[in-house]
């Protein structure tokens, strides 16, 4: 055989299997499974694809020339071809003149777009910005397009809106997950409202998001769009026509991006860097991602701030509807409307007023507030007369806050001058209540010199140093007599002072368990304050559970032996100890481990005493670690021994996953611990859960009531949580176990876990979306 037949019969060959692409469908020339459609600039192409290798085939839109492949529209989403049956499937034009997607086998009609058309002679085409359009073949007419039947995602020249008088109604809708392009829970469009906002609902009804009201420029309850938006979006509503559309434009073309609903309910705003040596897709927006992004998450009349702790507060004049469970506020004094006038009531007595924010104007109940530290509008709200600062006579008020302020500067300049001697004599004093509180209050406590504690740490040197806590940092020391001792030295900014140090001292003398750290004693010179331990061989939890090295030596049965340990432990401090204590800040970091592996609960700086009365308590000053925090305690302030249990449970779904809360991120979905956790659990695939260390080596039984108890711990409402008695009672007895409810907590990830305490006064400015 010649050279040259060789070469025939190769490129033949070579064309046979080839993709061919074409540039429109008309009713001679249909899309087969081997065709792809092109945009005439080869942006964008439609062909038929199956996500993730998957058993359904689907019909799309994608970026040409972007990899990994990222679908912007779905024709059959709710119809899929099977891909066992679909080799012969086609995109053709109807004998009706409608685009239609044929089956493989009997030619049925899987998709269409469904229209009256005149004739037969249509054409469709792939516009250059993604819109697959069907038109009269003769007059050029669009007939039908993609960008009025939108899907997850909103790409430059479409609109969302509605439009009354015909029924249109143009709305984003989430795929069901990343690998089923079918219709999710979430939808993103315009609401029927003046003025009018973009709203996320859930299953079409339910808000979940929504940006604020658009004030011709911008969106006021997104406080980054700034005025460079404008070149993205555009709202026009019109009256008389019934109607309102949101217009995504591009003023620079040469810009790739995109925004979409991702399945898990986040609104994301895309540029891809396609300039970029990477050439990945980047985030410039996104929405959705804060607890208090969440509709209403603050009830009536409260204010959400992520950056503060508690999230959840009143406005002024407003108090919460209960001390119990976060759920909105209702006002201090009742208005006296229709009982006066503007300036005074015809009973004599003053008149209602307002006081002014930085906010919106509102008519109704404000339910989704957000506070801001950049941005945001006038509001006033109309408050009785008994809650203004000042009422009518605020001018003088100022006056006199004026004159009390320039007093105040020179009685600092004396203070200043007072504090240091004051500070030193202060300390000594504290030391002396210290050791008088001993003797108060004997026990086996001493009370430690510090040349005794330097001379075990050798100075703290730093060969020494077992860890960092939230506090300050932990050393091993040695006395002399050759006992191993652990010294957790505090810090000057640690914010625990004398009175912590004390409560965690005579606290944990008091208390006697063998789930519990002991304490030998303390040591207060100087600037130095000293708490010393029992020394731990094996340092705390987290060093062993998440090092993948180390988190080997944590089998089934001490791992199990540390969660039921833990439990015990916190029953005592519950219910059987001579004193009811809240310890409020548990986390794996806090458990530490003996030289057989039994954990023992340290850290009681920030733990309360409860009298046997009182099952709550509200406090102002929340402090804990995020991400072990209860939702009542974080966002409200309150907290009880059902604080602890969350914590507690929080604790356990990660000593059985191996997995930090505070950092974990399942990579296919926008998904928490928690809520992967629950995921798993309530498809019946719990043991995906369990830790890769364990290699199998554990029992499934006991792993999955773990992974019950843990998630009827982590319930949203502190009533619906077990007590750490009926805890233990789950964890030794083959009892049946409740229904846990889906916990619904949105865990941010955290570049590192860190302390929360609230000491400081912020000024933020309030705005109402």
């Amino acid at each position: 055989m010649s050279m040259l037949n060789i070469f025939l019969l190769s490129f033949f060959w070579f064309q046979s299997q080839y993709c061919y692409a074409i540039y429109n469908i008309t009713s001679s020339q249909a899309l087969s499974q081997t065709q792809t459609l092109l945009s005439s600039n080869q942006t964008f192409e439609l062909g038929f694809f199956n996500p993730n290798n998957s058993a359904n085939q689907y019909v799309g839109i994608w970026y040409k020339d972007i990899s990994p492949r990222t679908v912007v529209w779905v024709a059959n989403r709710e119809k899929p071809l099977k891909v066992a049956d679909s080799a012969s499937a086609s995109l053709t034009i109807g004998s009706n003149g409608n685009l239609e997607l044929l089956s493989g086998k009997n030619k049925s009609v899987i998709w269409s777009t469904y229209i009256p058309v005149r004739s037969n002679g249509s054409i469709v085409e792939l516009s250059d910005n993604g819109n697959l359009v069907l038109k009269d073949e003769k007059t050029g007419e669009s007939l039908w397009q993609s960008f009025q039947h939108l899907g997850d995602t909103f790409l430059p020249g479409a609109t969302l809106g509605y439009n009354l008088k015909t029924g249109a109604n143009y709305v984003l809708t989430s795929w069901k997950s990343d690998n089923d392009p079918s219709p999710g829970n979430f939808t993103l469009g315009i609401s029927k409202q003046l003025p009018p906002q973009v709203y996320l609902w859930i299953n079409g009804k339910l808000p979940y998001w929504r940006s604020g009201p658009w004030d011709k420029s911008k969106f006021v309850g997104v406080p980054d769009m700034d005025t460079s938006y404008q070149s993205f979006f555009i709202l026009e509503q019109d009256f008389e026509k019934e109607t309102a559309f949101l217009h995504f434009n591009l003023l620079d073309q040469s810009l790739v991006t995109k925004a979409f609903v991702s399945s898990q309910g986040l609104l994301r705003l895309f540029l891809h860097a396609k300039y970029n040596v990477s050439g990945s897709w980047y985030p410039t927006w996104e929405g959705g991602t804060s607890r208090c992004d969440v509709y209403g998450t603050c009830g009536e009349f409260g204010v959400c701030t992520k950056s503060q702790s508690p999230i959840c507060k009143c406005l002024k004049g407003f108090v919460p509807k209960s001390d119990q469970e976060w759920r909105g506020c209702k006002r201090r004094t009742d208005l006296l409307c229709g009982k006066n006038n503007i300036s005074q009531s015809s009973n004599g007595r003053e008149s209602d007023g307002f006081y002014k924010m930085r906010c919106l104007v509102w008519s109704e109940d404000l339910i989704d507030i957000q506070g801001f530290s950049n941005g945001g509008e006038d509001l006033f709200i109309r408050l009785a007369q008994a809650d203004l600062v000042g009422g009518h006579k605020s001018r003088k008020t100022v006056i006199i806050l004026a004159f009390i302020s320039g007093s105040a500067l020179l009685v600092i300049v004396a203070i200043a001058f007072i504090f240091k001697r004051w500070r030193t004599n202060h300390r000594k004093s504290q030391l002396q209540n210290l050791k008088s509180a001993k003797q108060q209050d004997p026990s086996e406590l001493c009370i430690f010199e510090l040349d005794t504690v330097l001379a075990a740490t050798n100075h703290f040197n730093i060969t020494n140093k077992l860890g960092q806590g939230g506090f300050g940092s932990v050393y091993k020391g040695k006395l002399q007599d050759g006992k191993e001792i652990a010294i957790k030295r505090l810090s000057s900014s640690s914010g625990q002072g004398i009175e912590e140090l004390k409560n965690e001292m005579i606290l944990i003398s008091k208390l006697q368990h063998r789930n519990l750290v002991k304490l030998l004693g303390c040591c207060i010179e100087g600037e130095e304050k000293l708490l010393i331990y029992e020394f731990m061989p094996n340092r705390s939890l987290d060093t062993f559970l998440f090092d993948r090295s180390r988190s080997v030596q944590l089998n089934w049965a001490t791992r199990f032996n540390i969660i039921h340990g833990i439990a015990r432990g916190l029953v005592y401090l519950h219910r059987d100890s001579c004193l009811r204590v809240i310890h409020r800040d548990l986390k794996v970091s806090n458990i530490l481990l003996d030289e057989k592996m039994n954990p023992k609960i340290s850290d009681f700086g920030l733990a309360r005493i409860f009298e046997e009365t009182i099952d709550l308590v509200n406090t102002q000053r929340v402090v804990g670690t995020l991400g072990y925090m209860s939702p009542e305690y974080a966002m409200g302030g309150i907290f009880s021994e059902k604080s602890d249990v969350f914590s507690f449970g929080m604790m356990v779904l990660e000593i059985i996953s191996g997995k930090k809360n505070s950092s974990f991120h399942y990579y296919e979905k926008e998904l928490s611990l928690v809520d992967y956790a629950w995921q798993l659990w309530n498809e019946s695939r719990g043991l995906d859960l369990v830790d890769d260390a364990l290699a199998k080596s554990y029992s499934a039984a006991e792993a999955m009531r773990c992974i019950h108890i843990g998630l009827l711990c982590v319930q949203y409402h502190a009533s619906d949580r077990p007590t750490m008695v009926d805890v233990v009672s789950m964890l030794i007895k083959e009892t049946h176990l409740p229904q846990p409810k889906q916990s619904f907590i949105t865990c941010q990830r955290q570049p590192q876990a860190g302390t929360s305490s609230v000491n400081e006064v912020t000024l933020s400015l309030f705005e109402g979306r």
